[in-house]
């Protein structure tokens, strides 16, 4: 099947599988973390995110390669990873009862109003942070066929090693002819650890020779793929051009890539964004609408934009309609507590086509 320039397999085990660390967030709310006296467990992971979205809220088949430390916040994972109905191919680790490996913990309260979410990271002696090539036998996990392969920056940034793994595993996908994604996912902080912006591009550059597809704003683009930013300022955070300014210098780089794609987001208060997303589909440009977001918790709106996207493209929408899907689950997304998806996709395709939040009796 072609879906987006994309050439897309239609036998096989799994629809999806994606390889990253699984994280839980601990979540006090509006309170901050210095006043907190209780906190929600929210089990989480950029790459997690994308698969739990696609098999919870669009019924496919998913699965998940990362590490697990055999200890009760592992197994509090575990639970939350087969209730989203995610197939686990882990490496365990034990737990020596004291200081790991550990399974990183992510603290996020929700800001409010003019305050905003402050998130900070524990991943010392962290699992996933350990894998490394050679871990995972791709041939024996690609047997039945895998149509759609993603990883993303957050993991290929907590160590040398899982870049590396990153690359290794994208190499398998496209050979088991698997469509490849990557989230760039930018962070400044857990990047600075491991050797800065050059040792970040040189090991991004490594994963995305094998992928065709990948999400990221401008600053992401800028940073992770090492692309001097445009000489023209954006008039907004809503504004594209910037984004389609610099495609031309991604495909240069990059010309296997046949789809980038991006949320764009206005915040107003940390509680009320513009939102809307655009994507470079094999040579068109594409726009989603702009939606005025009252946002509950903001945290795993891009993975959802993704996971509706993807789906869109995954089941031979238009590429039109397929952004919209994206645009339309990343907003519902920010309606609901943690990190995944409580969206139904009846709820997505009326989002998508135009729906209003009035009553459904």
């Amino acid at each position: 099947m072609m879906s987006g320039g994309l050439v897309i397999r239609q036998d096989a085990e799994l629809d999806f599988l994606s390889l990253g660390a699984l994280v839980h967030r601990l979540d006090p709310g509006i309170v901050p973390f210095r006043k907190a006296t209780e906190c929600k467990i929210h089990v989480s992971g950029g790459e997690f995110n994308v698969a739990a979205n696609l098999s919870d809220c669009f019924g496919l088949r998913t699965g998940i390669v990362s590490a697990m430390s055999d200890y009760p916040i592992g197994d509090l994972i575990a639970e939350r990873v087969r209730a989203m109905g995610v197939k686990p191919y882990y490496k365990h680790f034990k737990h020596n009862g004291v200081t790991g490996p550990n399974m990183a913990a992510v603290y996020s309260d929700r800001g409010h109003g003019l305050r905003a979410p402050v998130v900070f990271y524990n991943r010392a002696n962290e699992a996933a942070a350990q894998l490394k090539p050679g871990d995972f036998d791709w041939k024996a996990i690609f047997a039945g066929g895998v149509r759609w392969v993603h990883c993303g920056g957050l993991f290929a940034a907590l160590s040398a090693t899982t870049a590396a793994l990153a690359a290794e595993m994208m190499k398998a996908a496209k050979e088991a002819g698997a469509v490849t994604s990557f989230d760039l996912n930018f962070r400044e902080k857990m990047w600075s650890i491991h050797g800065g912006n050059e040792r970040a591009v040189e090991a991004i550059g490594h994963i995305v020779e094998n992928v065709d597809v990948l999400v990221g704003n401008e600053e992401d683009l800028q940073k992770g793929l090492g692309i001097p930013g445009p000489e023209v300022a954006a008039k907004s955070k809503l504004d594209p051009s910037v984004f389609f300014g610099m495609i031309d210098q991604v495909v240069k780089k990059h010309p296997q890539a046949k789809v980038v794609a991006t949320t764009l987001r206005e915040v107003h208060s940390t509680n009320r964004h513009s939102w809307s997303a655009v994507a470079w589909i094999d040579g068109k440009t594409l726009s989603a609408p702009t939606v005025e977001l009252d946002v509950l918790d903001r945290v795993g709106g891009g993975d959802g934009f993704a996971s509706g996207f993807f789906y869109g493209l995954l089941t031979g929408e238009s590429p039109e309609e397929a952004l919209k899907l994206g645009w339309a689950h990343g907003a519902l997304l920010t309606t609901f507590p943690g990190d995944t998806t409580m969206a139904t996709l009846d709820q997505v395709r009326a989002f998508a086509r135009g729906g209003s939040a009035r009553i459904q009796r």
